[in-house]
């Protein structure tokens, strides 16, 4: 085998690899890092991106900046049964957070009918779409604390899976189950008042 098809064996090899072994090839040379950002890029900037209400350049300085500091911590990761993509998503949350900290301003978050229409029907709210229900989930939703609006955020706009989640946020896949529902249940508690 010559030199090219030896290298274009191992790169090729390199895209069949799982997470925990990129991990382990990025931790040995950062090099190999490029595989884990080409493989979540999107994700992270779509997250981001919605965040910020579609402001393009600011979500590419915060991406580059919660990749950059995911590969200078890349040593730190412990991988603890949850994707690598939660850890991606706790680091680019909190990046997104410290932007905002920074502006002190609210986040904008776009969103889809259908996730509205999910949230409601997970919360047992009246599923009817009208304006005024739509201002009511919205005032409803910016009377919630910020880290239960995250929760929401990442369960119903994201369409995180709860180990996600729970990978996100360091805690088990129940524990992070029963935090959204008793938001859902707070959520149909304060609708009906």
């Amino acid at each position: 085998m010559n030199y090219l098809n030896k290298k274009l064996f191992k790169k090729r090899n390199k895209l069949t690899l799982n997470d925990a072994e990129l991990v382990k090839l990025a931790k040995v040379n950062h090099k190999h890092f490029g595989l884990l950002y080409e493989k979540y890029f999107e994700q992270i900037f779509s997250f981001i991106y919605k965040r910020l209400g579609g402001d393009k350049a600011t979500t590419s300085d915060l991406t580059q900046q919660s990749f950059l500091k995911a590969m200078m911590n890349l040593e730190k990761y412990e991988d603890r049964g949850f994707p690598f993509s939660s850890w991606l998503y706790r680091i680019a949350q909190n990046e997104v957070n410290l932007y905002f900290r920074g502006l002190k301003k609210d986040k904008l978050i776009e969103l889809e009918e259908y996730q509205i229409v999910h949230l409601l029907d997970e919360a047992q709210i009246e599923r009817i779409m009208n304006v005024e229900v739509q201002q009511k989930l919205v005032q409803l939703l910016n009377n919630l604390p910020q880290d239960h609006i995250d929760l929401v955020e990442l369960r119903f706009f994201q369409a995180l899976s709860f180990k996600e989640i729970a990978g996100i946020y360091n805690i088990t896949e129940a524990n992070a189950k029963m935090k959204i529902y008793r938001i859902l249940e707070k959520m149909n508690k304060n609708w009906n008042n």
